[in-house]
């Protein structure tokens, strides 16, 4: 199709020449025009379209992958002399018996190629007839994490490589990285929400690769920068670093524009000192140049330690650090109650900014540093990105410094406050939570999931709709149970710009079908902490309603729990775990969910629901030994992959789980079925592998209907 196309070329010319095409604005219009013709005529859709790299369905978990060539370190240095003595290895090393450097790695000089060290993810891209087939992260080095779908999402990646020979496989090493801006801009906005902040930009993009929504992935926009190489079926691809970058340059894979080739251990300082002075204004971070033998032959002969190889070397460049005044301490509560330290120092210029504020991350982190208002503290950037408080200069700490005192209660609405882990010791202590869930600095988040469509799935009720409500009208929405009785404000909502009749009906009436979900999708949707997807269903299996919930005891909570005799002591219970079938809580946080559900916060929202009506009964519970056990699906492992025309994923899960079913995120010996809709990937792969047996759709629906469903 000529628009994919051009859309196709429009990212290479971007991300890979560096000399775009068409403006931004242009380019999102001519996207949103393909994803128009590709919904009104289906049979042209394509797995590669440019339209599937701005979100895709959430996966359950990532799988393994072992490396075909393992992913070392590098080894780091820190100084111009450690520098001189690894050239110095290098040269020893490559020298003949007679002494010269030509006698042995093909008659080649020694020539290095400096590159910078970028501040990100190391992932390794494997492509196939041209096309990616798996992207998957460093992990130990033997073995990574299948993050494809994620990867997939990231507009510098091309999913397939043109414009020369591919060979029939290749893979590419390189760097997932968060640039600059999207740093920035992530890191406000978790200050702004209250949550812990990012340590470095390395973190930021771990983080976001770890997603299972590769919606969030795409929303970051993360970029991809390669290195070096892989398995290649073709050995005469490329004979050096030098040229594996150019060939697969020439292919579409986006690479470092800061390259220098050197003949000399001097002319590699120079590139160091030289790089040193550009990296500041780069739209990347990196923390240090890569140096590297640039013959594979001389590679080769060069070899490696069990960890690292010896032909390539990290220089590291040290942290700028800056002194100033800790003038006070704000503790800003998130959207998860998580309450976070947050300094004002006096204004001081640190790697080319002006930084005032800095994170203190924990309570514990102050102890541990003995952190004190009036104190005079060193700060750097985390990746020259991120302030944060290295430490205190303690010969410069006044008489009268204060010390800095966590909270006891909520700061913003003096509700209960949790601390992790728990009963730690004061220096230990990583984080504190107000478990109130009406806590008005969380609510406006909080709305956002409840309503969210693995929640109580309201259609009509996102981010925008909460905002424009609480913001442009009078209309209370403070509160789980106000959601509920906003149809009695019909009236002012179709007053809203932008909402209107039609819209205010369709809210409404999505309002109402969310009071029948059920108590697992209400305990899922409060943002409860430690209750997620997977443990509001083992409590909704478990319970058939919420009274019969708030009668278990903590012990019931955890029934395979295998405790100490002084931890059942502590928690009043018995020691042995029961052997249940299900996974149930743990030990830490068994209590703490059970104190949630206990306090005065719970019971008023949980009343306020039930007055308006909604269901608070479970529709996943399980009578001990009621699981079904003769039919198709009975007793089975079964892996879903691909999409399906009738059934979405977690309503299929749903329907197998209660035919007694155990639906799993990923394909191993202990599979015994898969279930490959349209567009199976990695998962259908492995299954054919390991000789499982596999149903389309037709065949799925066949069974369903032969067990009297659907």
């Amino acid at each position: 199709m000529e628009l994919r196309s051009l859309l196709d070329k429009a990212n290479r010319a971007y991300y890979v020449d560096a000399k775009p095409i068409m403006s931004d604005p242009e380019f999102d219009k001519l996207l949103a025009e393909l994803a128009s013709i590709e919904k009104q005529h289906p049979e042209l859709d394509d797995p590669d379209s440019p339209t599937h790299r701005v979100g895709g369905e959430p996966i359950e978990g990532f799988e393994q992958v072992k490396h075909a060539v393992p992913m070392l370190s590098i080894d780091n240095t820190y100084n111009e002399a450690d520098v001189r003595e690894w050239y110095t290895r290098m040269e020893t090393a490559l020298k003949g018996k007679g002494g010269s450097l030509f006698d042995s790695g093909g008659g080649e000089p020694l020539i290095c190629v400096c590159d910078p060290k970028v501040d990100g993810v190391a992932m390794s891209l494997r492509y196939e007839k041209g096309r990616l087939k798996t992207a998957a992260t460093r992990g130990d080095g033997a073995v990574g994490d299948d993050v494809t779908a994620n990867v997939r999402m990231i507009q510098s990646v091309p999913l397939k490589l043109e414009g020369g020979p591919v060979p029939d496989v290749l893979e590419i090493r390189g760097e997932v990285y968060m640039p600059a801006a999207g740093v920035e801009r992530a890191h406000k906005e978790r200050e702004a929400a209250g949550e812990e902040l990012f340590m470095n930009p390395r973190n930021s993009t771990a983080g976001t690769l770890k997603q299972l929504d590769p919606n969030v992935v795409a929303k970051r926009r993360l970029a991809f920068s390669a290195y070096g190489r892989g398995e290649s079926s073709d050995a005469d691809f490329a004979n050096s670093h030098s040229q594996f970058l150019d060939r697969i340059k020439a292919l579409g894979m986006p690479v470092t524009r800061n390259i220098w080739r050197c003949k000399t251990v001097e002319q590699v300082l120079a590139a160091i000192d030289e790089f040193g002075k550009q990296r500041a204004k780069l739209s990347f971070q990196t923390d240090g140049m890569v140096i590297r033998v640039d013959s594979f032959a001389q590679q080769a002969k060069l070899g490696m330690t069990s960890k690292s190889p010896r032909w390539v070397i990290a220089y590291k460049y040290p942290a700028e650090r800056k002194q100033t005044k800790l003038l006070k301490v704000e503790h800003q509560v998130g959207k998860t109650g998580k309450i976070t330290p947050r300094a004002f120092m006096e204004p001081v210029v640190v790697a080319g900014t002006t930084v005032q504020h800095a994170t203190l991350h924990n309570y514990g982190q102050i102890r541990k540093k003995d952190i004190r208002i009036g104190d005079t503290v060193e700060i750097e950037k985390a990746g020259e990105i991120i302030p944060y408080v290295v430490g205190v200069v303690q010969e410069k700490r006044p008489s009268g410094a204060k010390k800095i005192v966590a909270p006891e209660v909520c700061p913003e609405c003096g509700g209960p406050v949790e601390i992790d882990p728990p009963e730690a010791a004061p220096d230990d202590e990583t984080g504190r939570w107000c478990i109130n869930p009406e806590c008005p600095a969380q609510i406006r988040e909080k709305l956002i999931w409840f309503a969210g469509r693995r929640q109580m799935d309201i259609e009509g009720l996102g981010e925008k709709t909460v905002d424009q409500i609480r913001a442009e009208s009078k209309v209370p929405l403070n509160t789980f149970g106000d959601i509920f009785r906003l149809a009695k404000h019909r009236d002012e909502l179709i007053g809203l710009e932008r909402m209107g009749e039609k819209k205010v009906d369709n809210l409404l009436e999505g309002i109402e079908n969310a009071k029948k979900r059920g108590l697992r999708h209400v305990l899922a949707g409060m943002g409860i902490r430690h209750v997620g997807e997977t443990t509001s269903k083992f409590l909704a299996r478990r319970y058939p309603d919420l009274d019969a919930l708030l009668a278990a005891s903590v012990r019931d909570l955890m029934p395979n729990a295998k405790l100490t005799s002084e931890e059942a002591k502590q928690l009043g219970v018995a020691a042995e775990g029961s052997g249940g079938q299900e996974t149930g809580l743990g030990k830490d946080t068994a209590p703490a969910v059970h104190a949630y559900l206990h306090s005065k916060a719970a019971h008023h929202t949980f009343e306020d629901l039930r007055k308006e009506g909604v269901n608070l009964t479970s529709q996943d519970y399980r009578a001990p030994g009621a699981v079904k056990a003769a039919g198709p699906f009975a007793g089975k492992t079964i892996v879903l992959t691909g999409s399906l025309d009738n059934y979405e994923r977690d309503a299929l899960k749903a329907i197998l789980e209660a035919q007694g079913a155990k639906v799993s995120g990923s394909v191993s010996s202990k599979t015994t079925l898969v279930i490959a809709g349209k567009e199976a990937g990695s998962k259908l792969d492995k299954a054919q592998e390991l000789g499982i047996e596999v149903w389309d759709e037709a065949r799925l629906l066949k069974e369903l209907k032969a067990a009297g469903i659907g």
